[in-house]
């Protein structure tokens, strides 16, 4: 099968990333990006060395190895709010972008939501940009509005402006969707959301890794994400927020850290960010954070962008050609493509798929909701990287059709 010439101008990185061969040394292709990203030697080396010749705590200590220690983590803040197009005091280091969405629920969301107030999302949204809202809904006494796709599944914009009203206070959606790679008009809702009053917080798991951008430019209140989707460490992500706007949220979490002074008759805390990072944090893992925007920025994110939509291209086209083979999302979805064959389960192809050591996600990839609009109980999903080539292509499309062989249908 002969790939077309590449277009792209991004360098062949795949030497960076120890995780793309298997354990008797073959290539591995791995088409789970949305997932979770591997891990370049910088991040790695990195993580390394924050947890081991580097390592000690942060804003506590007076000898000098913490002093440095937290110099390295707070540089690392300022590091990520620079990929964002943010300043330091926005971010929050989080978990990840589930707890992120769950701090914004738990303290935004319940000193300014009250019965009758209205929170809209979209049909497209992963569950952790779902299920938060229902709980502080609940408890609230706020109500649930979901906007619809376009026939080519993106959030539908004009059915969200006719939808939003004065009551909605809160506008919350992907800003890339992790099964369909659309890609939202993120101004235009963020114009639409502050048109009735409303914040507006976007998802940007899948859209950080993927597409340039500037928060500021958005024009969104709130943009979360996760370090392991942007080739970083797993178990922190940051929020942003607006900074007068994260300074008049209170703190959802208690503990050292997050205080300026405890006494048993009364505490005082910190300012923003501090007063959202109770406890000891993640020094290792935000300091590879932090090396891992600084990878994906050196890399170039138009061009990664652009390497990615043109594996996209060729991957939609070749699927699109198969009578059997159903695609979802727009065809210049960001780097992901979904896909249904008739007649094969997503599990058994990725059962197939795996004995030629090709990896891809099957299953509902978090969006149960978005499966029943799309009258499906699964999907296939193969979502690129700065590491993907068209050699992955090929091992995929050589894939399928093994398994279409193997079930009788060639």
């Amino acid at each position: 099968m002969n790939a077309p010439a590449a277009i792209s101008t991004l360098p062949d990185l795949r030497g960076d990333f120890p995780g793309m061969v298997t354990h008797d040394g073959a290539p591995w292709h791995y088409l789970d990006t949305a997932a979770t990203a591997q891990k370049p030697r910088a991040v790695i080396d990195a993580m390394s060395r924050a947890l081991g010749e580097d390592y000690a705590t942060v804003h506590r200590g007076v000898y000098s190895r913490s002093a440095e220690m937290t110099q390295a983590y707070e540089n690392a803040r300022r590091m990520v709010a620079r990929f964002l197009g943010g300043a330091e005091n926005e971010i929050v280091f989080t978990r990840g972008a589930t707890e992120a969405i769950n701090l914004v629920a738990n303290s935004w969301g319940r000193a300014n939501l009250k019965p009758g107030d209205r929170i809209l999302l979209s049909q497209l949204e992963h569950h952790s940009n779902i299920v938060p809202w229902q709980m502080i809904a609940q408890a609230t006494g706020a109500i649930i509005d979901i906007c619809p796709l376009t026939d080519d599944h993106r959030i539908d914009l004009d059915a969200a402006e006719a939808m939003l009203t004065e009551r909605h206070k809160l506008v919350a959606f992907g800003h890339v969707s992790n099964v369909l790679g659309s890609v939202l008009d993120a101004p235009r809702a963020a114009e639409l959301a502050h048109n009735v009053g409303a914040k507006l917080l976007l998802d940007g798991c899948q859209a950080a890794p993927r597409i340039n951008f500037d928060v500021n430019a958005l024009g969104c209140d709130f943009y979360v994400f996760s370090a392991h989707k942007l080739y970083g460490p797993t178990g922190i992500g940051a929020l942003w927020a607006r900074s007068e706007i994260l300074d008049a949220m209170p703190p959802w979490e208690g503990g050292g850290a997050m205080i300026d002074r405890v006494t048993f008759e009364k505490t005082t805390y910190a300012t923003a960010p501090q007063r959202f990072e109770a406890g000891t944090p993640a020094i290792g893992e935000a300091i590879a954070f932090a090396a891992a925007a600084d990878y994906v920025r050196e890399a170039g994110l138009d061009r990664l962008h652009a390497h990615e939509a043109e594996l996209v291209e060729r991957l939609r086209r070749e699927l699109g050609s198969m009578n059997d083979v159903t695609l979802f999302g727009p065809a210049d979805s960001a780097g992901i493509v979904s896909f249904a064959i008739e007649g094969i389960h997503p599990h058994d192809l990725g059962t197939i798929l795996d004995e030629a050591n090709v990896a891809i996600r099957a299953g509902h990839h978090c969006a149960q909701p978005l499966m029943d609009y799309l009258d499906v109980t699964a999907t296939a999903r193969a979502s690129f990287g700065l590491y993907s080539t068209h050699d992955d292509v090929d091992a995929l499309l050589e894939g399928i059709a093994r398994t279409r062989r193997i079930f009788g249908k060639v």
